[in-house]
């Protein structure tokens, strides 16, 4: 396996352009189920969650391809589905696999799609995606593994329509309301959510569905209304979808400079959709200017230790949680870290804790008290934001820090290293065995 070699110590300095959002990435790829034509994405990172994402849907006939003169744009044509099923081999490692059920179901009047795995960060059940596909009219069975879902057939035996409902969930879930917002665009009806996520990735969908079709109200609100259609068309390469630029790798960058100290201008990047955490990093100390698509980080001393408590969009979110963490382990003073979505994610604190940190949790709280040096020492990351804050500590440790297990970095950040390489870290990617 690949893993990174960091020596530390180093300012950053220069400009990063930022990818397109992986969690937004993934709710488009699969949107695309949706139409018989051709639909034309922008702004595609090429992340390896992307790469299976595309082995997803190649499995069930859709065939994708980038364009050559221009890797970020991809065209995907779903008009020869002729498999929807979406198996463990291909969903184990990417919960978000579990996209494809609305909009298979919606389309297709059927689905068969295993339960999905991903980052072992905590429980993510989808049981809200079952309970909202229900009220929709579709049936549904979970055995061995596998969710089977179908929708009732005519008197010709024909797979009818998803109706549209009303659907209140118990939690605000983003993937769920994703799911749901596929499933009602070509469903019979009105659908109404309520406690719908209000990520600006669920806006970036509602746009896509919108483009391609849709008929949508309520965009980054907690209630949305989708009127069904019979059918949603395709977009050509001018009419592309551009898909939003990943908020939480430029939160990733900006906490790494906060910590590592510099001044760095970060391109095609949304401050609007990083409130939350621009908020903490100014009440650590860190300088931070914004304009409609740029942001610039600097930092010049030590930063100050800052709490904070994860919460639903647009409160602070937790992927974001590890990096801040990271920052705040060489920050002057002490803070406290609540997590309240995952149960699973303070996994990274132990690793933190071999570079020198000094760190004490308390179930879903976690005091951190700053140090002046981190040392570098072999690490291994756990998840994918894990993986980010391993970094940022590798970036201000003194010495040599090796992080192990970096492919649940490549889920999700785009040539990390290269990126950090540009701006002036020490930085290499050491080729290991699978």
């Amino acid at each position: 396996m690949d893993k990174l070699l960091i020596r530390g110590g180093r300012r950053l300095q220069g400009e990063v352009t930022i990818s397109g959002a992986k969690n937004a990435a993934l709710p488009d790829l699969c949107a695309t189920l949706l139409s018989a034509e051709p639909v034309t994405l922008a702004n595609v990172p090429q992340l390896q969650d992307v790469s299976t994402t595309f082995k997803l849907l190649a499995n069930m006939g859709v065939v994708a391809r980038r364009h050559d003169d221009n890797p970020d744009l991809v065209t995907l044509d779903a008009g020869g589905v002729t498999n929807p099923e979406a198996p463990y081999e291909l969903v184990k490692t990417m919960r978000a696999s579990i996209l494809v059920l609305g909009p298979l179901l919606a389309r297709f009047g059927r689905a068969r799609v295993s339960l999905p795995g991903g980052c072992a960060i905590g429980s993510r059940p989808v049981d809200q995606h079952i309970k909202g596909l229900q009220a929709m009219g579709a049936h549904i069975t979970v055995a061995h593994g596998y969710i089977e879902a179908s929708t009732p057939v005519d008197a010709q035996g024909r797979p009818t329509r998803l109706k549209g409902a009303s659907i209140t969930t118990d939690m605000v879930t983003v993937t769920g309301t994703e799911n749901f917002l596929m499933a009602a665009a070509l469903a019979e009806g009105e659908t109404i959510l309520e406690n719908a996520a209000q990520e600006p990735e669920i806006s970036d969908l509602v746009d896509l569905l919108v483009a391609m079709g849709a008929q949508i109200e309520g965009r980054g609100t907690s209630r949305i209304r989708i009127q069904g259609v019979e059918r949603l068309h395709g977009l050509t390469p001018a009419q592309a979808h551009q898909i939003i630029p990943d908020r939480i790798e430029a939160g990733t960058f900006l906490c790494a400079v906060g910590a590592t100290g510099g001044d760095v201008t970060l391109r095609r990047a949304k401050a609007e959709h990083l409130g939350a955490v621009i908020d903490k990093l100014r009440e650590a100390g860190v300088g931070i200017e914004a304009g409609d698509d740029w942001i610039r980080v600097t930092a010049n001393s030590r930063p100050k230790a800052v709490g904070f408590r994860t919460r639903e969009y647009p409160a602070f979110p937790t992927d974001m949680q590890a990096q801040f963490m990271a920052l705040d382990c060489v920050a002057e003073g002490s803070a406290i870290i609540h997590e309240t979505i995952f149960e699973n994610r303070f996994m990274h604190v132990n690793e933190l804790i071999r570079l020198g940190a000094n760190i004490t949790v308390d179930g879903r709280s976690a005091v951190v008290t700053g140090v002046p040096q981190l040392s570098g020492a072999t690490v291994m990351a756990t998840d994918l934001r894990a993986s980010a804050s391993l970094v940022i500590a590798g970036l201000v440790a003194e010495g040599e820090t090796l992080v192990d297990r970096i492919y649940h970095l490549d889920r999700g950040y785009d040539r990390m290293e290269a990126k950090l390489r540009a701006i002036g870290a020490d930085i290499e990617r050491v080729k290991g065995a699978a």
